[in-house]
């Protein structure tokens, strides 16, 4: 029997090397995020729907990167086929999905064992995980503080020991901000580099998509690899990386262009607390040889706050009539928190110019990273404005949609910036406060360049490493 201080030992590639060599079987390491979920999710919630016996027939040591290797799906839109989803919502009680999305399918395909399903802010709308319908998911450091959102489950079950790695999904920030309030590693992808079929070509307008919140840096790079590259039909994929992701961790990232910003991409400044996160940051790469400078990209951050709202309410309110007209009446609300229900009645009230002109916002931002890149290689900050919040500071269930939009926004210094312009960026967990709250840095690179991120974020591992720091659950 696998006992939980050596299954902590290792990540996900560590597991399924273990699995690969004999020493244990893939049974057994199931059977050990098993019983380590049973023992914490009661005090983090961070698992909504279990599958275990769905696991242990499916469970195999099999072949590919992470054969035999547990793993959770966020409860939001990256459906299994015949597995119920509830996108952490009462609006989607009795959904199940008629078939795999393709990231799912090349998650299986790499060998990844699914064993439940992982808590979600409702429609992915909150930065902070505590819907009504499935209730407050808890940060593994501090109890009654913030896991992030809206990947927050997935991030408190990898904090927590449950899983090395579980799966993300980012329109805002949304793996990046539980990777930081965790203390995990957390890379958003370049637009189009992951699928996000069958049925849709891209979420929210280009903002959304898929990926994991992991332990470690080679977890994520071998899983970009696993995963990315377009898949028959869709409208735009990320460029070819030169190599397998995987070989950028560990590489010579050569002496970086470093662009730090003391404040929000917004001008607002940081909590002293993050402020001193970035300044030691600054430090540290200064250390590894880095040309350090303080600079950032000019942006309209408030018409880039207005567009994103157009953008998530127009596409939540068609997700309101389609899933709507599958239960037969007309859509009013039931189900809804008020904050996701109000983003989403603004839809109908949406033009067609408007939303076209919010999509040119999100290109003019685009064109402004792209010529800031061409001057930095890096641009880096923290993740989060401030360290996790205590639960219950963020209420969608109590507040109006434009109010709650304007508290998350405050909370957000730079993430969903990246978003709108597709670029790469990473939460990296450099920086605890003497409380034991993590505080994230954050590190974007240019269209396209998830390998110089890798590279980075390897040599950051290995100056300040972060693999053995785990919360006292």
């Amino acid at each position: 029997m696998l006992g939980y201080d050596d299954y902590a030992r290792h990540d996900a590639l560590g597991l399924a090397g273990l699995i690969r060599r004999g020493e244990v079987s893939a049974a057994e390491v199931l059977e050990a995020a098993l019983a380590r979920a049973d023992a914490v999710n009661p005090r983090v919630n961070a698992i909504v729907r279990r599958l275990d016996e769905r696991a242990r027939q499916a469970v195999r040591d099999g072949i590919g990167p992470f054969a035999g290797v547990p793993f959770l799906f966020k409860d939001l839109y990256t459906f299994e086929a015949g597995v119920p989803a509830g996108n952490g919502s009462r609006f989607w009680d009795g959904f199940s999905a008629p078939a795999d999305f393709t990231y799912v399918a090349r998650c299986r395909d790499a060998g990844l064992v699914s064993f439940g399903r992982a808590a979600t802010s409702e429609e992915g709308i909150s930065i902070s995980t505590e819907s009504v319908a499935t209730g407050p998911t808890r940060n593994p450091w501090n109890l009654g503080r913030t896991a992030g959102g809206s990947s927050g489950g997935s991030a408190a079950a990898v904090a927590a020991g449950i899983v090395p790695m579980a799966h993300g999904s980012d329109g805002g920030g949304s793996i990046r901000i539980p990777a930081a309030q965790c203390g995990l590693f957390g890379l958003k992808p370049s637009r189009g580099r992951n699928p996000m079929g069958p049925f849709v070509g891209e979420g929210w307008a280009g903002l959304a998509c898929s990926h994991v919140i992991s332990r470690s840096v080679r977890d994520s790079a071998a899983m970009l690899d696993a995963t990315s590259g377009p898949e028959v039909g869709d409208p735009y994929a990320a460029p070819a990386p030169p190599r397998p992701f995987v070989q950028e961790v560990g590489a010579d990232p050569g002496r970086l262009r470093v662009a730090l910003h003391f404040t929000g991409l917004d001008g607002i400044a940081l909590d002293p607390e993050n402020r001193r996160a970035v300044e030691r940051a600054g430090r540290l790469l200064e250390n590894l040889g880095h040309h350090v400078e303080e600079a950032m990209p000019e942006i309209e951050s408030a018409a880039l706050n207005r567009a994103i709202m157009v953008i998530v309410a127009a596409n939540a309110w068609n997700t309101v009539v389609g899933r709507s007209a599958e239960l037969g009446r007309e859509p009013d609300g039931t189900g809804y928190e008020r904050a996701s229900w109000e983003i989403a009645r603004a839809g109908p009230d949406i033009t067609a110019p408007e939303y076209a002109a919010a999509v040119g916002a999100f290109h003019r931002a685009g064109r402004a990273f792209g010529r800031f890149f061409e001057r930095h290689d890096v641009l880096v900050s923290t993740t989060m404005r401030r360290p996790p919040f205590p639960l219950g500071t963020l209420r969608p269930d109590a507040t109006g949609g434009e109010e709650f939009a304007r508290q998350c926004h405050a909370e957000m210094p730079v993430t969903h910036f990246f978003n709108m312009t597709g670029c790469p960026a990473m939460s990296v967990p450099l920086h605890w406060t003497d409380g034991g709250l993590p505080v994230g840095i954050h590190i974007g690179a240019g269209y396209g360049r998830e390998d110089l991120l890798l590279r980075l974020a390897g040599q950051l591992e290995a100056a300040h490493p972060w693999f053995d720091r785990r919360p006292a659950l």
